[in-house]
């Protein structure tokens, strides 16, 4: 009998695995990371640590989700916001 559980779509396994980033969240939040959310984990591991990664199970990103190294999480998070949200406008008034 095979046990694994198979998602068809990424949106199937982040629903999936939303409780978990949920929980990280706010362990994150307690130690002073209000601004780290959900999605920013997920695309953290997904850019860094799932790339090129195959058969992985519910168990191992569950696992990855919560054994994260957080500066490295903390970092990536700064530089999205730099990029996408602080940026000076050179725009005439």
């Amino acid at each position: 009998m095979n046990d694994d559980i198979k998602f068809k779509t990424l949106p199937e396994l982040y629903k999936r695995i939303l409780p978990a980033l949920k929980s990280k969240k706010k362990e994150l939040k307690r130690k002073g990371l209000t601004y780290i959310h959900e999605e920013d984990i997920w695309n953290f591991l997904k850019e860094f640590k799932w790339t090129g990664s195959r058969n992985l199970d519910l168990g191992m990103i569950v696992n990855d989700i919560f054994d994260i190294n957080e500066n490295q999480l903390n970092e990536y998070v700064k530089e999205e916001i730099m990029k996408h949200h602080r940026k000076i406008s050179n725009e005439e008034m």
